[in-house]
């Protein structure tokens, strides 16, 4: 399944950046961002490579660059083939674990694919060379984006399996949470329900808590995602963003 993330503005004028959010795996997101004039595009997690190749060439566009958020399977399995497939693919990541890893990128980095802007956020925890990326375009006033991997989950955050929670608060509130309140927020799972009935056990009295759990279920149902959130939403139930 795989669905696109645009503004209503962008829609009708056929240009700037596109995010297609496409379902893998179990309940995995990778994500195909185009650049709508030059039809040049950037892949975020690319595990199942055959699927997103064929997304390519169904939406004749160039693939540049692939942006790994960490080295787990489920994010960086289909690197090696896409270099295979592509010479010249640049793979960008903060670990040297990430299998075909070109340019291993650092906290605050910026990187340019055409009128895209990437800064690199590094945000240790669920491993230890674990990056977001926060996206956007020149001379465009549509919302920014940032791919948060399995860091930020919409109503939730990631396992600590290489850090510490106080390297998880400082990457939620220090480092995700002062982006611009209107970043659209891409990750790497699909746990919306299961973190917000977590959310609702933290704070029963909590509407907005219970109203995204209504509309996060009616998508399952679906079979539609949930992402993108917007940040400023994940302050209103998100408990790891709520803490004081």
């Amino acid at each position: 399944q795989e669905v696109e993330s645009q503004s209503p503005e962008q829609a009708g004028r056929q240009r700037g950046m596109k995010v297609k959010v496409i379902s893998i795996l179990e309940d995995n997101y990778m994500y195909l961002v185009i650049q709508e004039e030059t039809r040049e595009a950037i892949a975020v997690d690319p595990a199942v490579p055959h699927r997103l190749l064929e997304i390519v060439r169904r939406e004749g566009v160039s693939l540049q660059a692939v942006l790994t958020t960490h080295h787990h399977w489920d994010h960086a399995r289909g690197n090696e083939n896409l270099a295979k497939e592509i010479p010249g693919l640049k793979v960008y990541g903060g670990d040297d674990r990430i299998g075909a890893l070109t340019d291993k990128v650092s906290h605050a980095q910026e990187l340019k694919f055409g009128t895209i802007n990437v800064r690199c956020l590094f945000t240790p925890c669920h491993t230890s060379g674990h990056m977001c990326y926060f996206m956007w375009e020149d001379d465009c006033t549509d919302a920014p984006a940032v791919f948060t991997g399995d860091t930020l989950f919409v109503g939730g955050c990631g396992r600590f399996f290489e850090g510490t929670a106080e390297q998880m608060h400082k990457n939620l509130t220090e480092v995700l949470g002062c982006l611009p309140k209107d970043t659209k927020i891409f990750c790497g799972h699909e746990y919306t329900i299961k973190n917000l009935k977590f959310a609702l056990k933290v704070e029963p009295h909590n509407e907005k808590v219970r109203e995204m759990l209504c509309w996060a279920r009616a998508r399952d149902d679906d079979d539609k995602p949930t992402v993108p959130s917007t940040l400023e939403e994940e302050f209103e139930y998100n408990p790891f963003l709520r803490l004081s």
